[in-house]
């Protein structure tokens, strides 16, 4: 059965170009982002994972680990990576991993057998402190993923996870939020003492909470 928003990420121990793995164990009280590419040496990969690389600093200040994922062993993956910071200006700077067994294309259901039945779609899993998958979506193979919107879906779950509103349509971080209906007007006028906006009695806009 293909994984579901809440469901527990499996976990797994693995081969990577950061040494052994164990998934739980590595990103214990982190948000992680896993995510598979279908082959080491190929154009599209190259460019998300050089891509990937240049925003360490943005994953790191929102508490992300990330780890890239293809069924080529490690020594192809190693072999790549010059390639990558030849091509790309940035050096490889988290773990992907070596996964020949497919035992982690198997456990996240990265191989869509209609698509290709050797080679990993590009699935993405995002993944809580709890570890919980909070997002899931895929691409295939043709088309490179953007990871602005995959940070600024983290920054949507970071958000709704601490207090009770939702984001709207093409929010971005710093813009006006919507209450969550289960919210009463007299509990928001708690949380929210300054005010919002009633569009509709369900659709109450708020500004992004600070803290």
């Amino acid at each position: 059965m293909a994984l579901l928003i809440g469901d527990t990420a499996p976990d797994f121990e693995v081969d990577s170009t950061e040494g052994s793995i164990k998934f739980h164990d590595y990103i214990d009280g982190s948000w992680a982002v896993l995510f598979s590419h279908p082959a080491d040496f190929t154009p599209v990969c190259t460019t998300e994972l050089g891509y990937t690389a240049k925003l360490k600093s943005d994953f790191a200040k929102r508490n992300v680990k990330v780890l890239g994922v293809s069924v080529d062993p490690l020594d192809d993956h190693e072999r790549w990576s010059k390639d990558i910071e030849e091509t790309q200006g940035t050096a490889l700077n988290f773990p992907l991993i070596a996964d020949p067994g497919r035992v982690v294309a198997s456990l996240y259901d990265m191989i869509h057998p209609n698509a290709d039945n050797t080679f990993t779609v590009r699935s993405v899993f995002i993944i809580g402190p709890d570890k919980k998958i909070k997002a899931t979506f895929a691409y295939p193979a043709s088309s490179g993923r953007n990871f602005d919107e995959i940070l600024r879906l983290i920054d949507s779950l970071q958000l709704t996870a601490k207090h009770q509103v939702a984001t709207p349509v093409n929010w971005k971080s710093g813009e006006d939020v919507i209450i969550v209906p289960s919210v009463s007007d007299e509990e928001a006028k708690k949380k929210f003492p300054d005010g919002w906006k009633a569009v509709k009695p369900y659709l109450r806009l708020v500004p992004q909470p600070k803290d």
